[in-house]
C-alpha cells in the first residue's frame, strides 16, 4: 500500500496583520518543489498550504480528510516571512505538530526555525528535523519509514536532528544540491490556484505568481540569517527557468511574477540566456526580484528590461557609508546612486530596503539615509529595524542584550530586540515617517505615488503639513530619547 504523505507549512496570512492587510499571497514555493520530489519517489502526496487558511483548525480538518502516515511539516524556505522565525507561526507549527501526532502520524519538519530550535520541535512531538536544505534528507526519512525496519534509528541520517536517548543528537547540515534543476517545477495543482488569484484581483485587481531560479546568497551582509543554505549559491538552469515562465503564463495567465531568491540574475550572462528564451517563445510577464546595487551593470539592466522585469527591490539599507561598512554590505552610497540612475534609464522601478537601528548608528546616520531617500526618489521602500537572528555575526554582537523575547510575534512588530540607540517607539514612528515623506516628495515631483497602508491619504496641503509636523515631533523625540533623565515620547498619534 502506497504510503500518504501530507505536507504542510504554518504560516498562515491571518496571523500576520501586516502581511494580512497588504494581501499578497503567494503558494508556499519549497513545500511544492517537496512535493514534486516525494511524488518522483512514489508517494501518494498532499498538501496543506497554511497561507489562506484561517488559523490551525484547518490543519485538524486536513488530518481527517487525508489521513497521513507521515506528516512533513516543510516550510517555505523562499519565503522571507519564514525566515524571520516569527513567534505566532512557531506556536502553531507545535499545534500542528501534535495535532499529527494525536492522529497517529509520524512527524518531520523542516525550516529556518527548525534549523535554529531544532529541540523546540523535537520536544513538540517531532521525530526527524531536517537541518538546512530538507529535500534529499526527507527522501532518506521517508525510505528508512517506508523500509523493512522502519523504526530504525535516524541519527547517521546526513543533515538531521533526531533524539537519541531523550538527548538531541545532530549531524549539522548537509551539502547543498548544487544542481536545483534535480528537483523539478513545484507542485502547483496541489494547492488552490484559484484561491490565489481572487486574493490578488480583490485587492489588487491583478494576479501574481511566484517561482525561484536560485537558492542561497554568496554575500555576507552581517545581519542576513542563513540557516537554510549558509554561504552557498546554487543555480537553476536559465532554460529551465525560462521554460518555467512559459509554462505558467500559458497554464494560469499571471498578470505578475516574484522571484523569491535572494539574488536574482547574479550573472549576468545568465540574464541574457533567460531574456533570450522566453523572448523567443513570445512571451512577457512583467516580473518583480530583488539584487544588488553593484550588480546593476548594462548587460544585466538589458537583459532583466528585455525579459520583462518591471520592479526590482535593492537593499539599499543606509545612505550612510560608516553604516553600510559595519554592515559588511560591500556597496557604496554611489553604487545606489548609480544603480537607482541605471533601472530608471530602462523603465524598471527602483525600490529600496531601508534598515534603521544597526548597532553604532546616529541620528547623523538616520539622517543620511532620510536624505539619500529625498534625493533619489525610489518608487517604493520597506522600511524594517536591524533584527537579530541566530547564525549571524550581528547576533553574536548583541546576544547579551536580548530579552527572554528573541523573535518578532508578527512582521510588523518592528521591536526592537536588543539595546539599540533608540526606544522602539522611535523606530517605529521613523517607519512611517519615512514612508509619508517619500510618498509626499514622489507627488510633490508628479511622480506615481508611494503611499503606505497605515497612512491615510489628504489633499496635498494637508499631506505637507502632516509630513512636516511628524519631522518635528520626531526630531524632538530624538533629543528626549537622549535626554538623561527623558520624559515620556510624544510621537504622532498614527504610530500608536
Amino acid at each position: 500500500m502506497t504510503t500518504k504523505v501530507l505536507l504542510a507549512h504554518s504560516y498562515f496570512l491571518q496571523l500576520d496583520p501586516k502581511q494580512h492587510a497588504k494581501m499578497k499571497p503567494y503558494p508556499p514555493l519549497n513545500t511544492l518543489h517537496a512535493a514534486t520530489v516525494l511524488r518522483t519517489d512514489g508517494f501518494d502526496v498532499a498538501v496543506f498550504d497554511a497561507m489562506l487558511a484561517a488559523d490551525e483548525s484547518e490543519f485538524q480538518a486536513a488530518i481527517e480528510q487525508h489521513r497521513p502516515d507521515v506528516v512533513v511539516l516543510f516550510e517555505d524556505n523562499f519565503n522571507f516571512l519564514s525566515k524571520m522565525c516569527l513567534t505566532r507561526m512557531r506556536e502553531a507549527a507545535i499545534t500542528m505538530i501534535g495535532m499529527a501526532r494525536e492522529a497517529g502520524a509520524r512527524v518531520a519538519a523542516c525550516g529556518a526555525d527548525v534549523t535554529d530550535h531544532a529541540e523546540v520541535y523535537l520536544e513538540a512531538g517531532a521525530e526527524a528535523c531536517f537541518l538546512g536544505e530538507g529535500e534529499h534528507t526527507m527522501r532518506d526519512v521517508l525510505a528508512r519509514w517506508t523500509g523493512d525496519d522502519p523504526h530504525q534509528s535516524l541519527a547517521d541520517i546526513a543533515g538531521i536532528a533526531t533524539l537519541v536517548d531523550g538527548t538531541v543528537h545532530s549531524n549539522g547540515r548537509r551539502s547543498i544540491e548544487r544542481h536545483p534543476d534535480v528537483f523539478g517545477q513545484p507542485a502547483r495543482d496541489l494547492v488552490d490556484i484559484a484561491a490565489y488569484r481572487d486574493a490578488w484581483v480583490s485587492a489588487h485587481g491583478k494576479f501574481s505568481l511566484n517561482l525561484v531560479s536560485t537558492r542561497g546568497c554568496p554575500y555576507s551582509c552581517n545581519w542576513c540569517a542563513k540557516p537554510i543554505w549558509g554561504q552557498r549559491y546554487s543555480m537553476r538552469s536559465a532554460a529551465e527557468v525560462a521554460d518555467e515562465v512559459i509554462h505558467l503564463a500559458r497554464t494560469y495567465q499571471p498578470d505578475h511574477l516574484w522571484f523569491a531568491d535572494d539574488i536574482f540574475g547574479l550573472r549576468s550572462d545568465w540574464l541574457a540566456a533567460f531574456a533570450d528564451r522566453v523572448e523567443a517563445a513570445g512571451v512577457r510577464i512583467p516580473f518583480t526580484m530583488q539584487s544588488r546595487c553593484d550588480l546593476m551593470n548594462e548587460q544585466a539592466l538589458d537583459a532583466l528590461a528585455r525579459s520583462g522585469c518591471d520592479e526590482v527591490w535593492l537593499g539599499a539599507e543606509s545612505g550612510s557609508q560608516r553604516v553600510l561598512d559595519a554592515m559588511d554590505k560591500e556597496i557604496t552610497v554611489e553604487q545606489i546612486r548609480t544603480a537607482r540612475a541605471g533601472l530608471a534609464r530602462h523603465g524598471i522601478r527602483a525600490c529600496f530596503f531601508i534598515q534603521f537601528g544597526y548597532p553604532g548608528e546616529t541620528w547623523a546616520d538616520i539622517e543620511s539615509t532620510v536624505a539619500l531617500v529625498s534625493e533619489l526618489l525610489p518608487d517604493d521602500i520597506g522600511v524594517s529595524v536591524s533584527y537579530p537572528l541566530p547564525g549571524t555575526r550581528f547576533h553574536e554582537m548583541v546576544k547579551l542584550e536580548l530579552d527572554e523575547q528573541a523573535n518578532w510575534a508578527h512582521s510588523g512588530d518592528l521591536a526592537m530586540m536588543f539595546h539599540g540607540t533608540y526606544p522602539t517607539e522611535i523606530y517605529r514612528e521613523l517607519h512611517l515617517s519615512l514612508h509619508d515623506l517619500l510618498d509626499l516628495r514622489r507627488r510633490e515631483a508628479g511622480l506615481s505615488r508611494a503611499q503606505h497602508a497605515m497612512l491615510p491619504d489628504l489633499p496635498l496641503d494637508e499631506h505637507r503639513a502632516r509630513v512636516e509636523q511628524r519631522w518635528i515631533d520626531l526630531r524632538a523625540a530624538e533629543v528626549t530619547a537622549r535626554n538623561p533623565n527623558p520624559t515620556r515620547l510624544r510621537i504622532p498619534v498614527l504610530s500608536e
